[in-house]
Parts: C-alpha cells; sequence; structure tokens
C-alpha cells in the first residue's frame, strides 16, 4: 500500500476518534484509540517505535520515539496540548530524516477543527 492511500485511512480513524472522543484528553488515551482503529482498518500498528540517531557512523539510542508507525511507512505524532510550537513540526521531520520514510503526520486531537489540526509532513529524502 502507498504511503497516500495509509494517509487516507490514517485521516478517516483520525475523524472518527475525534468524534467519539472529543478534544481534552491525554494524548495516551487518542494514541491507544487511534491505534485500535487503524487496526479495525487491516493496517499494521507499532507504538512507541524505538528510532536511533547515527552520528559519525556509530548508532546511539538516544531517546527517541515514534508514537505510531503504520504500515512501516507513515509516521504518526500525536499531541494533545492547546497549541503547537514550531518544535512539534521539526520533531516529525526530524523522524522521517533519520527513519528515512516519507510521510508523517503531526496531529493535535486538542482541537476545535480535527481538520486543521493534521498536518502532513514529507521528507524530501
Amino acid at each position: 500500500m502507498h504511503e497516500n492511500d495509509i494517509s487516507y485511512l490514517v485521516r478517516k480513524a483520525i475523524f472518527k476518534v475525534y468524534n467519539s472522543l472529543e478534544p481534552g484528553l491525554y494524548e495516551s488515551v487518542y494514541v491507544t484509540a487511534l491505534s485500535y482503529e487503524l487496526q479495525q482498518l487491516d493496517l499494521s500498528v507499532k507504538r512507541e517505535v524505538p528510532l536511533p540517531m547515527v552520528y559519525e557512523g556509530i548508532k546511539f539510542e538516544a531517546g527517541f520515539r515514534i508514537d505510531i508507525l503504520v504500515n512501516d511507512k507513515v509516521i504518526l505524532e500525536i499531541k494533545s496540548i492547546e497549541n503547537l510550537a514550531e518544535v512539534h513540526h521539526k520533531q516529525v521531520i526530524t523522524y522521517l530524516k533519520l527513519s528515512g520514510l516519507k510521510l508523517g503526520l503531526l496531529v493535535n486531537f486538542n482541537s476545535s477543527n480535527i481538520a486543521e489540526s493534521i498536518y502532513r509532513k514529507v521528507n524530501g529524502l
């Protein structure tokens, strides 16, 4: 399945979770519910995936963790905060670069309009 196809299904699941739970809950609640919904769509879901950093040819476990990895192709970074900062966008780009993956989505569930709180990030490789 192509990243764009996965992204379409992920957005569908995001809207379902958002409409069911609404804003104001902890990030972990949305991660759990979204993981479940993605699995119901027959997608492979991995949570809290460790992401090492390579520096001068040496692999370091730097404490990076991908919230959700879908079909080993799409990174989901989930937030439930009042306002996203620029660093949250940069975090997803960094994860894409470190992983070599092409597509990531940054989602803030603590929003009055979830459609405006899903940000698509692409790794130019």
